[in-house]
Order: structure tokens, then sequence, then C-alpha cells
């Protein structure tokens, strides 16, 4: 990943120059580690929404995981609104730190959602990428049913999953395979108090093919490149003094 993102002119160029160089299955699953999450329904090729909150950033590392799990070895694009860049900026380290080799992200602006929507349709006819990010903030209109069924169709051409990623958004009717609200969990500290492995409250709010499905808390395992169950934090519950609860006891039998 570049220190500056790519404009759309810039983007347009690697488009037309990857365009062509082989596919990847349409249709098959993205595997994650995490059963939950590879029974849910993502597969290539298709659309899949995750929506979050704009204050911890866990919507965003989960679609950028989701996007590298799905790529393998190949080039992620991740495209996003002015304002999306102006309300958190994309660290290279900090992809890094998750596992990620910025270098094989592609990163470019878009002025408002409606050049989002163009973009991210030029990007999903490369066949050669490895998946799509497309990030925006906010309500807007862009992604309703008739762009989403645009963006859908450019992804079952070639193969290339889409992760539309929906900060401070409210879901609303759309053609996405998969639609799913993702937040911050609490961790487990490592060896010597170390910062835990990454923790995900991930929902699934909406699958095509089937049910909608519970809720997981999943951690990310950045050397083994997998999602799996989150172990308990370690946090510890309050428990009411032991007077206080004789006291209450004692009220409702009375």
């Amino acid at each position: 990943m570049s220190d500056s993102p790519t404009s759309l002119a810039d983007l347009r160029g690697i488009v037309a120059e990857m365009e062509g160089r082989g596919t990847h299955g349409r249709g098959a699953g993205i595997v994650t580690g995490h059963a939950g999450l590879d029974a849910a329904g993502l597969v290539r090729g298709r659309l899949h929404e995750v929506f979050g909150d704009g204050g911890s950033g866990a919507a965003a590392g989960f679609a950028a995981l989701m996007a590298f799990s799905a790529a393998a070895a190949a080039p992620v694009v991740w495209l996003r609104t002015d304002a999306a860049a102006r309300r958190a900026p994309l660290y290279g380290p900090g992809l890094g730190e998750l596992g990620i080799d910025p270098a094989a992200c592609i990163v470019a602006q878009a002025p408002d959602e409606a050049a989002l929507l163009s973009a991210t349709v030029d990007a999903l006819r490369v066949a050669a990428l490895g998946a799509v990010i497309a990030e925006s903030v906010g309500r807007t209109r862009a992604f309703g049913l008739t762009g989403t069924r645009r963006l859908t169709l450019a992804a079952e051409a070639s193969g290339v999953p889409l992760f539309l990623l929906r900060i401070d958004a409210e879901p609303a009717p759309s053609a996405a395979e998969t639609r799913w609200r993702v937040g911050a969990a609490p961790s487990r500290a490592l060896a010597a108090d170390a910062p835990g492995h990454p923790v995900f409250a991930v929902e699934l709010l909406r699958r095509r093919a089937g049910p909608a499905g519970p809720g997981w808390r999943v951690e990310w395992d950045r050397d083994a490149r997998v999602f799996r169950e989150a172990p308990l934090s370690g946090a510890v519950v309050p428990v009411a003094p032991r007077g206080a609860a004789g006291a209450r006891r004692a009220h409702r039998v009375a």
C-alpha cells in the first residue's frame, strides 16, 4: 500500500493492465477457519455487506480480513469515499499487525458514493483480483437495490467477491448475498500481559440462500491466518454481596 491513495484515473490504468489475467472459482466458499462463518454463505463472486459503527474500526478490520482470506496471494482493491478516508486514514503498519501485506492492497479514493459505485463496478470486472472492498460512511441511496444489483452482476461475472463496508449506516433492501453487523469484543491477554488477538462480535443479519444465523465471537490468529471461536476474555463480572443477595431472596419469598 502506497503512502498516498491511488486516483481513480490511475486505478483504471491498473485495471486495464490486469484484465484477462485468469479467474478464481466462481461461487467457491471463502475459507476462514471458523465453522460458523464458513457455513454462512460467504462465497466468491458475490456481494457481502458489512455494517459497523465508526468508533472501533472493528467492521473495517473484519471486512479487510475476510477480503484477504478470500484473496490468498492475489491483490485486493480497497475503494473509499473521501469522507471515509477523512474519518479514518488507512495505516499500512496496522494492516501488517493483522498479518496483511500492505503491498498487496491497492487503495483508491472516490469523491462521493456515485463515483465509488462506478469505480467498484470497474474493479469487479478484473478477474485477476482477489477481492474488492468498497467503503462509505453514512446513509446513501447509491447502494440500494439498483446499485447493488449492478455490483452483484459484476461480481458474478468475474468471480471476485465484494465486501461493501457501510460505516454508520443502517441496513436497507439490497441484492447482497449476506449481510453482517460487526463490533469489537474484549480479547484475552497473551503471556506477560501482551495484547491479545483481535476479537470481533459478529452477527449474520441476512443470508440470501437461507435463514440468518446466530452471533459469534471470533478471534483472528494472525500467525495461522484463520478465525476461530474466541476464548473468554477473563473479564470479571461483579457479584452482589452475600448480604444483599440474601436480602433480595428474602424479599421475593415474602
